[in-house]
């Protein structure tokens, strides 16, 4: 099968025929039919965030199931399924303590079994226990989620990540109520389903926070009562301005600068929920005397999702018409337009670039 192998950090990553494995009792073999690009593979490409290499980069893809390892009961040969990137034991504390994206206890392959991906004999590694910039993914089958045929297959790939990390943040972590502000920093392709989900909770206003004009009328669509475009205005000052000061604010660009913003923009009570992933090294400060008016700092993790009760159920919102994901797929490329895909990222114009493979 093909892959787009990362070999150096700041390289472009290069497309390879290279082995896979058969699936190993508790494994699936998927055929890749849309693989979405994501920040957090971007991150790792310009090595703000370490993974080991060689590695497929890639976490959020759906296809077809074509094998079954001994024991698979979930899903078989045939079903439609879309990967999530945070694969659950169901044993440890975190799982029973209904916290699955917080698994300490992931299912992989140890050290001593054979790799399940190998170039000219070599090892290559599968980022977040996925790998989908390819052809097939071989993974375990807690890392993948059944979805309804009639979902189109470029929607299903961003379910699984970009979809369920923006709803979950609002729905799970945050736990927006009806009637309450919030405000979105970042209106990218997450951003965008953050906004979503906080028109799903009903909250009053929606304020949604970016600097690319486009992406403000995009953040309008899909439910922002209000758009501040911060290269040109004082953010904070533009929400104290509009509504004093907000419940939530979502912060979903991974930055010191937007941290520290979000938390100026609280009201009292208020809580600031992390959604975008920041690099390693990235620090931020916090002027404690604030939080004694009981404002909160908290992250969140994949939408705090338990993917197999989420996913299915954003699906069908999707299909009843409550949640706008066509418009999130910008582009659709192919796997050798890999690099230039993560170029347009960059210019910070697309919501959500996807490989659609023949």
């Amino acid at each position: 099968m093909r892959a787009a192998i990362m070999h150096e950090t700041g390289s472009p990553l290069v497309i390879e025929e290279v082995e896979i494995d058969d699936p190993m009792p508790g494994e699936v073999l998927v055929k890749v039919l849309a693989s979405g690009l994501c920040h957090s593979d971007l991150h790792v490409i310009q090595g703000k965030l370490t993974n080991p290499l060689p590695v497929i980069l890639g976490h959020e893809a759906a296809g077809v199931v074509e094998a079954v390892g001994a024991g698979v009961t979930y899903v078989s040969p045939g079903d439609r399924v879309v990967t999530f990137p945070l694969p659950f034991c169901g044993e440890c504390d975190e799982c029973m303590l209904g916290r699955p994206n917080l698994c300490s206890a992931k299912p992989n392959r140890t050290p001593e079994d054979a790799p399940r991906v190998r170039s000219r004999g070599q090892a290559v590694g599968t980022y977040s226990f996925v790998g989908g910039f390819a052809e097939k993914m071989l993974v375990h089958e807690r890392s993948v989620v059944r979805i309804p045929d009639e979902v189109p297959i470029e929607v299903a790939a961003l379910l699984g990540c970009g979809v369920v990390t923006g709803v979950g943040a609002v729905a799970n972590t945050a736990k927006v109520k009806p009637g309450e502000t919030v405000a979105v920093i970042g209106c990218g392709g997450v951003g965008l389903n953050v906004i979503q989900g906080a028109r799903l909770a009903g909250a009053g206003r929606i304020i949604a926070i970016d600097r690319v004009a486009s992406k403000l009328d995009h953040a309008r669509k899909m439910g922002a009562t209000d758009v501040i475009d911060a290269s040109l205005v004082d953010p904070v000052a533009a929400v104290q301005e509009l509504c004093g000061g907000v419940d939530h604010a979502l912060e979903v660009v991974g930055l010191a600068q937007t941290f520290e913003q979000g938390l100026a923009m609280l009201g009292a009570g208020g809580t600031l929920t992390l959604v975008g992933a920041p690099p390693e090294t990235a620090t931020g400060s916090v002027h404690l005397l604030s939080l004694l008016w009981e404002r909160r700092v908290q992250g969140s993790l994949m939408g705090s999702a338990r993917s197999r009760v989420d996913i299915p159920r954003l699906a069908q919102h999707y299909l009843a018409g409550n949640l706008e994901l066509d418009s999130l797929v910008s582009r659709r490329i192919k796997l050798e337009e890999i690099n230039e895909g993560f170029e347009d990222m960059l210019s910070g114009e697309v919501a959500r670039t996807v490989i659609v493979f023949d």
